[in-house]
């Protein structure tokens, strides 16, 4: 499963810089108010990811258990590819509630950008167990399992319960025929073997892209 936010239509940025000034003079007004937080979301939204950083950063050296802003920190640090930070901060949010799903949910992107997948994996299925009709964590979970027997049985996915067709060649081949969930099972496959396969952790998230796209 993919994070992906809401893209701005028409007028957002007008409202969004609007948004970003109230906030500004809130914080200067009261320096140790939990607007950091809205502020630092709004930042990152703009797509100032380094002061949406230091932000957060400054507000949770005051308040270090305010996970809302944890996450928000994560969030920014994933957008500048700060992965390994970005992980470390979801760590810090889930040891304090280890049922929060939005956490579970952007560290399986996350992770499964590290090519980590077995731990992409773990996170979503505690997403899976609080929401069992969750139908896009369930399918992702059969996918990124590598297990075609528990996704869509097209004759394709048979194909690759052989291992023999687990390459980053032939993943990219089911990608250029449009066989996006394909691909996802045989790069995700290379991945839980070698988490560090560089084609085969470019070729995932191509496949995921492809899916969304598709899902429009």
């Amino acid at each position: 499963m993919t994070v992906r936010e809401t893209p701005m239509v028409a007028g957002d940025e007008t409202q969004l810089e609007a948004a970003i000034k109230r906030a500004e003079e809130r914080l200067a007004r009261e320096p140790d108010s939990l607007v950091f937080a809205q502020l630092a979301d709004l930042y990152r939204k703009a797509g100032r990811g380094e002061e949406a950083i230091a932000v957060c950063r400054n507000g949770l050296a005051r308040y270090p258990h305010y996970t809302t802003a944890r996450l928000i920190l994560a969030k920014s640090l994933v957008a500048g590819g700060a992965l390994d930070d970005a992980i470390a901060e979801l760590d810090a949010v889930l040891a304090a509630n280890p049922t929060d799903a939005p956490a579970h949910r952007l560290a399986a992107d996350v992770e499964r950008q590290r090519g980590r997948i077995d731990a992409a994996i773990a996170h979503l299925e505690q997403v899976a167990r609080q929401d069992p009709a969750d139908r896009d964590t369930r399918t992702m979970l059969a996918l990124l399992s590598a297990d075609p027997a528990a996704s869509t049985a097209t004759a394709l996915m048979r194909v690759l319960r052989d291992d023999t067709f687990m390459t980053p060649s032939f993943g990219a081949l089911c990608l250029a025929e449009g066989c996006a969930d394909e691909a996802v099972v045989v790069f995700s496959g290379i991945l839980r073997k070698d988490p560090e396969h560089p084609d085969a952790r470019a070729g995932l998230s191509a496949a995921l892209r492809a899916r969304s796209r598709r899902k429009g």
